[in-house]
């Protein structure tokens, strides 16, 4: 049986659970999740906790087993605290600037790129060069932290770009360039 699947998982008090079928509806005091699991693996609900069982022992429905729990986690997580990613801008003129709800980033183009936070992800700045993206579901905080950084990935050569607040770039020296070289 999966380690990590066999766990349950614990539903904190404030957060209301409803399981129809195969569809799990999570709500909790930051928002509400759902998601539609695969019918091999069933979710069943026992004094305050969620458990995940199997129904056969295939190669594929042992993955599942393991990946429906870790949803379901994220997803009791995302509804009680939320999920936050921090990321910095580093370069000559690379700022941000919170327009609405809209992120504008200027990363050194002709024209700022404006970005729309879809539902349920917000974006924070606590300084130019410090965004914080955050929301309940840790998938979609993920993602558009990552289509963030995509847009400048950072540079090991010249240090600019933007990057996770936790990752570090290991500066590298670059072309020596051709001293004492007879030409």
């Amino acid at each position: 049986m999966s380690r990590i699947g066999r766990l349950p998982v614990q539903v904190p008090q404030g957060v209301d659970v409803k399981i129809d079928g195969h569809t799990v509806r999570v709500k909790g005091p930051k928002g509400e999740l759902v998601r539609t699991f695969h019918p091999d693996v069933s979710v069943t609900r026992e004094d305050g906790t969620l458990v995940v069982s199997r129904k056969d022992d295939a190669k594929a429905t042992r993955a599942l087993h393991g990946l429906t729990r870790a949803l379901l986690q994220n997803m009791v997580t995302g509804v009680t605290n939320g999920y936050a990613r921090d990321l910095e801008i580093s370069g000559t003129g690379y700022r941000a600037v919170l327009a609405g709800k809209k992120l504008q980033l200027a990363l050194g183009f002709s024209h700022p790129i404006e970005i729309d936070p879809p539902a349920g992800v917000s974006f924070a700045l606590e300084t130019p060069q410090k965004v914080k993206v955050s929301g309940t579901d840790k998938q979609m905080v993920g993602e558009m932290a990552a289509r963030i950084r995509a847009l400048r990935v950072p540079d090991p050569y010249k240090a600019k770009g933007i990057k996770y607040a936790e990752e570090r770039i290991k500066k590298k020296a670059g072309k020596a360039g051709k001293v004492g070289a007879k030409a």
